[in-house]
């Protein structure tokens, strides 16, 4: 995902009202969030559902990676050989 562009990106809840197929365009085409702003506060972001897709997947891995270096700082590791054994052991059972 893009970062946003200050000056362009960030609109309040009014003018989104009004323009919503076009801000949404511009979301989509530019790939960068909308920040949208309520009495002068931010209060949403508007992303594309593709980069919201993206942001997920990468969060995943993210907290995937970090128990992982947990389970291998508290000596819980497995092998690389011995995790490849077991899940191609189970994916032969199915």
């Amino acid at each position: 995902m893009r970062r946003a562009h200050f000056v362009e990106d960030i609109k309040p809840i009014s003018q989104f009202r009004a323009n919503a197929a076009e801000l949404i365009r511009h979301v989509k085409e530019s790939k960068r969030p909308l920040v949208l702003t309520h009495r002068g506060q931010s209060a949403a972001v508007v992303l594309d559902v593709r980069e919201y897709e993206g942001l997920i997947e990468e969060l995943e891995t993210l907290r995937d990676i970090h128990v992982a270096e947990k389970q291998i700082a508290r000596d819980k590791g497995v092998p690389n050989e011995k995790a490849r054994k077991h899940v191609l052991k189970s994916l032969a059972g199915r």
